[in-house]
């Protein structure tokens, strides 16, 4: 509790570093996990590509979090649902037609209900009552579907308690992440598939444990501009799939 009481206090005085290293930690997982799809044979980035998703459920709910009892910022909100529609045609033309939405949708989603859990006022509940319908209707096409849509709650409910807490969202992660495909696999001592399990059970924890003893760290802080990585990473990656 020591450790995050200081970690607290140093959010108050100003921004909070180690929430930018969860942050760029996720950016980089995510980029790696996209490079096993440009035409090389990097099946084993799918291990660390594990960690992005969790984290970034984690940062919104340390978002949340830092705003106590008080409404979500549309702008949060719409920045969101803006970069979801613009790599939307950049993320289908590099992964297959039939797969599902890229991640903002699902992200959104989370950020509604985190919010209504923690702010507790009734137009939150309300939109977060139908981001869960959306999010229960449409489980099949959302990445990481309904799991993934309640991970950044998880993740808000156990961010100021105990490391052990974050067993309840690993599992949540790893529910989220077709484990009835990579814990068969894991079982035929799957090497790849192995990691992975253990990387979503463990993803939580690491993330909280970085957010609780990182805060001193001089890291460049991500902002708004941030957003755009996500459509222009996969443009990037179409072009060096085209050269390869």
């Amino acid at each position: 509790m020591q450790a995050v009481t200081s970690s607290n206090q140093h959010r108050q005085q100003g921004r909070d570093h180690a929430l930018d290293l969860l942050k760029w930690l996720a950016i980089l997982s995510m980029v790696l996990d996209h490079l096993r799809y440009v035409g090389w044979s990097l099946e084993f980035l799918y291990v660390p590509g594990r960690l992005a998703f969790p984290w970034f459920c984690l940062a919104i709910a340390a978002n949340v979090a830092r705003r106590p009892g008080a409404e979500i910022r549309l702008g949060y909100l719409g920045w969101m649902l803006l970069f979801a529609v613009l790599a939307e045609v950049p993320y289908r033309w590099f992964v297959r037609p039939d797969d599902p939405l890229n991640v903002m949708p699902t992200l959104a989603l989370g950020l509604l209900i985190a919010n209504a859990c923690h702010s507790r006022q009734l137009r939150s509940g309300l939109l977060a009552g139908v981001a869960l319908l959306l999010g229960v209707i449409f489980r099949d096409q959302l990445m990481f579907g309904l799991p993934g849509v309640l991970l950044p709650t998880a993740c808000l409910l156990v961010l100021h308690r105990p490391l052990w807490w974050a067993v309840l969202p690993g599992l949540l992660c790893l529910a989220g992440n077709e484990w009835w495909v990579i814990v068969p696999a894991a079982r035929q001592h799957n090497l790849v598939a192995a990691g992975g399990v253990v990387t979503c059970l463990a993803a939580p924890w690491l993330g909280m444990s970085l957010l609780r003893t990182c805060g001193r760290l001089n890291v460049p802080p991500v902002r708004r501009w941030a957003y755009a990585i996500y459509p222009i990473h996969f443009l990037l990656l179409l072009g060096l799939r085209a050269v390869i």
